[in-house]
């Protein structure tokens, strides 16, 4: 009973996390649109905020790996979001949002590896699969939710509605986090070492950082895969809300919340079987697809601006990123299994990441200025093209059918 109470308060985290984690994610570019900012300055202030989050992620990887505070991390971590959105609705000025943005990066660089920590550290190696499939499919249910009520709030109330949302969000993860047994947590498991090689020496076996990406090859190989998938898909999103504004500039809210509920409504099912089916098929044809998919997307957006068009291309999102969201952490665990430095790994691949999707929304938002939206869409499907050629090529398997 106390597991299933466990895996309850895990699954319910991952439904109010959704929300908090991503901060205003791309809800942001709307509101500051609708504030005169242009599509530059919206883009770099999303690269300062992608390059904070890339510099803590290692740091924070390393703290969730030797910490037995895991639930404090996620409490704090949505606190300091709340907070920071705060300051960006009461002052939207650059230099708050930006400090505001690097704040948020921080704190969500956090709560990806605690989380991560809390699921293996309750589940073990053996059920790993199966429970990161179920997080995602809570977490995707969680941002379709809130998206769904963001788009609804918005319209009646305006983009103001959106910042108390995630307020309300954050305060039920804290509850749901406080729900899981602190005792029920096996931190030396959720390090990623081997119930085996438990001793009395917690300190004998300190994360390497970085020195783990390096001296393994095929995670060197992966983060550069991510990289390409972060460059990429991240200034997808805001790119299309950007267009959805400017079609109909008092629905901009609402239209980016159809496009996410679209999507995260595909994510739910997409998370659920690969989950379920990640050591059926393998794990590399599953993460190639998700390549594909998106370089995919980058090439129909540009055929139409049509708003149906864009939030029917927009479901495809769904279909990437669930993959990638259920499949990432499986891959580093391969990768990193018996090492004890699985939470720092995801932090080094994440960072690598960081990096890319922060230059995604920079180049993106000057491509935008001086070639048009068309333009940037077609460059971000090459990119990702270029990755799935790099994964085929170069990734070995680490889980095969």
């Amino acid at each position: 009973m106390a597991a299933m109470n466990s895996i309850f308060a895990l699954s319910a985290l991952n439904l109010f996390l959704s929300d908090v984690r991503d901060g205003l994610g791309p809800f942001l570019g709307v509101f500051l649109q609708e504030k005169n900012w242009t599509p530059a300055e919206i883009g770099l202030v999303m690269t300062i905020g992608g390059l904070a989050g890339m510099v803590a992620t290692v740091p924070m990887g390393a703290l969730v790996d030797a910490s037995r505070a895991k639930r404090a991390i996620v409490v704090i971590g949505s606190i300091v979001v709340i907070l920071a959105s705060v300051a960006i609705l009461l002052a939207p000025q650059f230099g708050v949002v930006a400090v505001a943005q690097a704040l948020n990066s921080i704190a969500a660089a956090a709560l990806g590896p605690a989380v991560a920590g809390l699921t293996l550290g309750l589940v073990g190696p053996s059920g790993f699969d199966r429970q990161l499939g179920r997080n995602e499919a809570f977490n995707h249910a969680g941002n379709a939710t809130a998206a769904t009520l963001a788009g609804i709030s918005a319209y009646f109330f305006g983009p103001v509605a959106v910042f108390w949302l995630m307020a309300a969000m954050a305060v039920a993860s804290i509850f749901s986090t406080l729900a899981v047994p602190a005792d029920a947590i096996d931190h030396h498991v959720a390090r990623g070492l081997d119930v085996s090689s438990r001793d009395d020496k917690p300190d004998r076996d300190q994360p390497s950082g970085f020195q783990v990406l390096l001296t393994c090859r095929p995670l060197l190989v992966f983060a550069a895969c991510v990289v390409l998938f972060h460059f990429a898909n991240a200034a997808m999103l805001p790119l299309v809300g950007q267009k959805l504004a400017l079609v109909n500039r008092d629905l901009g809210t609402s239209l980016m919340s159809v496009c996410i509920v679209a999507a995260q409504l595909v994510m739910v099912p997409v998370a659920m079987i690969v989950g379920r089916k990640a050591d059926v098929w393998g794990h590399k044809p599953i993460f190639a697809v998700a390549l594909a998919v998106l370089a995919l997307r980058g090439m129909l957006y540009p055929l139409s601006d049509n708003p149906y068009w864009l939030v029917g291309v927009q479901t495809l999102d769904g279909v990437g990123a669930g993959i990638f969201g259920a499949l990432f952490p499986l891959v580093v665990s391969d990768l990193t299994r018996g090492t004890g430095h699985f939470n720092v790994s995801q932090g080094a691949i994440a960072t690598a990441a960081g990096l890319g999707g922060a230059l995604s929304t920079a180049a993106a938002g000057l491509i935008v200025v001086h070639a048009g939206y068309s333009a940037a869409f077609l460059v971000l499907a090459g990119i990702s093209g270029l990755g799935l050629v790099l994964f085929l090529t170069m990734m070995p398997a680490t889980r095969t059918a």
